[in-house]
């Protein structure tokens, strides 16, 4: 009788479902493999946000049918890519679901899953793992229960954004709590350390919650720490100090921690010896190129450590340690991977040479380097032609050495050729590095100057890429600045006034800027203004205008007005001004801003035009005083800012 009554208040319940929810469930039991394919479809669609029919379908017994399809050889990657669809949508439910979920034993079906070779279907899988492991819930050991897992998820790591994604959310929510338990599996094996190195790179969320992790009352970076020995295995001493060096570059770690300085840093050099393997070489010298790269104290420990600078030159000669040698095979190897050395020397030099001057000097210095990588930068491989070309631009940061070094080996040469047909990542450094050369202290501006440079720049104005838009203007800017005349009618003849104007009002900021330190620098010393202006005058005078009338940060307009107080310091040039009422007015409204900084520029245009010693000044100051300027001044001059008062003494 009892049995009878559970079975009455059953059905009942199961009355109560809708019949379209039982109709959803029959239809995953169609011998038309075409109509199932449909009817999952349809069930997806049914149950995005409707938590109710989530619950009605978990009850029809929906979810192992569904487990079965995913399961079933027989069944094609859509409809099993589609199951795992649904599933996923029904873990997204209530905490519930997520039990039933598990009840059904859905991990193991799921993680069978990402055997398969579709990577549509491993990334469904991949996300209702994602939304399961992160329930709270779900017991996280259930994820190391087979050791070949971690391994596996490591391994589809790279396969795609969402896969990265995907694993890293579950990785970061399982490895809270570490238990000596979830170590026998996945911890002391290469492969977890493995997969926490890429779990923390360029990874502030993973790397702060790996940083907090406690493995048997140790925190992770200590275990780490202790895996940097001597005594350990030569991948294990590697992969720990990238994990550490990761997590410090993500800011989990600080850069002056005793684990960075004293054991992570240190363990990378000792990687770059000519006893290590070539690969081992490669990548302690790759990982400790990025570990060091923004931190100038860094550079400058890394750089009296073990001797590395001249140590770096062994990679240029020994592609193998002399005790491998014996070994055909691996000199063989070591020979066709010898580029992968002289990559990694070029990568670890530019991060020592990025800001300090004597290591700069120190690097140059080393065994016909400067040859080495003048060489470099027409090797075949575009990898390492890039980072000859990021290392001399480090270099060339060095004032002391544009005017020594970088003449003696005629860079410019070599790096000219560089810039013909270069892939867009490789011209964006060498074009920067062009710009070094082209300051005005640069013994090289010259020659470049005759070979070319102009329309190479001016080809790169044009260029799709903000980067080389920016580069390319200015390297003109440094080229134009105390220039000759000659050479400021080359840039605005190569450039065209209509390239000048598309440059004034390109949506990237550093593009506008640095246009108009060039139109600053090309109106410099009067007889270049006056000539510059008899012949471009009417379109400069519109783009001051556009620009003064448009909506621009304070910077850009302080640029403008600074470009019109030189054309007001032309002889000529000034009347393109006094013609100008329009302008007038705009120099007139700045004279009474509330920026100090549009105040002074303003200023500066007027004391130009009204210098008593010029010819005409009587007209120019009446006409200025018939504007009203002249009161401003008078009333400037009683301002309680003294930057205003001694510009207003000089005027």
């Amino acid at each position: 009788a009892m049995c009878l009554v559970r079975t009455r208040s059953l059905l009942s319940f199961l009355s109560y479902l809708t019949a379209s929810s039982r109709h959803y469930v029959d239809r995953l039991f169609d011998p038309d493999p075409q109509k199932v394919l449909q009817g999952v479809i349809d069930m997806k669609n049914a149950v995005i946000g409707n938590n109710k029919q989530k619950a009605n379908l978990i009850v029809l017994g929906a979810v192992p049918r569904l487990l079965y399809l995913l399961q079933q050889e027989t069944s094609s990657t859509e409809l099993k890519t589609e199951c795992a669809v649904v599933l996923g949508s029904l873990a997204m439910g209530t905490e519930n679901n997520v039990k039933s979920l598990l009840d059904c034993h859905i991990i193991p079906a799921l993680l069978q899953g990402l055997l398969s070779p579709d990577l549509k279907f491993i990334e469904a899988c991949l996300r209702c793992l994602r939304t399961i492991f992160t329930s709270p819930v779900t017991p996280e050991e259930l994820l190391y229960t087979d050791a070949t897992v971690i391994p596996h998820l490591m391994a589809l790591l790279s396969r795609s954004r969402y896969t990265q994604e995907y694993i890293c959310q579950i990785f970061s929510h399982c490895c809270k709590s570490l238990d000596s338990e979830t170590l026998k599996f996945a911890f002391v094996r290469m492969q977890a350390l493995k997969c926490f190195s890429v779990l923390a790179f360029e990874n502030p969320q993973v790397s702060m919650t790996l940083v907090n992790v406690l493995v048997d009352g140790e925190l992770l970076p200590q275990i780490f720490v202790k895996m940097l020995q001597r005594d350990k295995p030569i991948e294990m001493q590697l992969t720990s100090a990238k994990c550490l060096t990761y997590m410090c570059r993500a800011g989990a770690i600080r850069t002056d921690d005793n684990c960075i300085v004293l054991k992570t840093l240190p363990c990378l050099v000792r990687m770059c010896s000519k006893e290590r393997l070539l690969e081992e070489r490669v990548e302690g010298a790759e990982t400790l190129a990025y570990l060091i790269e923004p931190d100038v104290e860094l550079q400058r420990i890394a750089s009296i450590t073990d001797h590395l600078i001249a140590m770096l030159a062994d990679y240029f000669k020994y592609p193998s340690s002399v005790s491998a040698i014996t070994d055909i095979k691996r000199l063989d190897h070591d020979l066709k991977h010898a580029h992968e050395l002289r990559q990694a020397a070029f990568k670890l030099y530019a991060s020592l040479g990025a800001n300090d001057e004597d290591i700069r000097k120190k690097i140059i210095e080393t065994e016909n380097m400067m040859d080495r990588i003048v060489t470099g930068l027409s090797e075949s491989s575009v990898k390492v032609r890039l980072a000859a070309v990021r290392c001399l631009h480090s270099l060339s940061r060095s004032v002391q050495q544009l005017r020594t070094s970088f003449q003696d080996h005629a860079v410019w040469k070599p790096l000219m050729k560089v810039l013909q047909n270069a892939p867009d990542e490789i011209l964006v450094v060498a074009s920067s590095m062009l710009c070094n050369l082209l300051l005005e202290f640069s013994p090289s501006k010259e020659p470049i100057l005759e070979s070319g440079a102009v329309e190479l720049l001016c080809g790169l104005t044009q260029s799709e890429n903000p980067a080389l838009r920016v580069n390319g203007i200015w390297a003109l800017m440094n080229m134009a600045f105390q220039a000759e005349q000659k050479i400021k009618a080359d840039i605005l003849r190569s450039l065209s006034t209509e390239q000048l104007f598309r440059l004034l009002s390109d949506s990237d900021l550093n593009v506008l800027m640095k246009t108009l330190g060039l139109l600053r620098n090309l109106l410099s010393t009067r007889p270049h203004i006056d000539k510059i202006m008899s012949t471009h005058g009417k379109q400069i005078m519109q783009a001051v205008t556009l620009i003064l009338e448009g909506e621009h940060n304070i910077e850009v307009k302080e640029q403008t007005l600074c470009i019109l107080a030189n054309i007001a310091d032309g002889t000529t040039a000034k009347d393109l001004i006094m013609t100008n009422d329009d302008i007038l007015q705009k120099i007139k409204y700045y004279m009474g801003h509330s920026h100090v900084k549009l105040q002074l520029a303003a200023m500066f245009c007027i004391s130009n035009l009204i210098w008593n010693e010029e010819e005409g000044s009587q007209e120019r100051q009446d006409k200025l005083r018939d504007m009203g300027i002249v009161d401003i001044l008078h009333k400037l001059s009683q301002s309680p800012d003294s930057n205003l008062c001694d510009n207003l003494l000089y005027a």
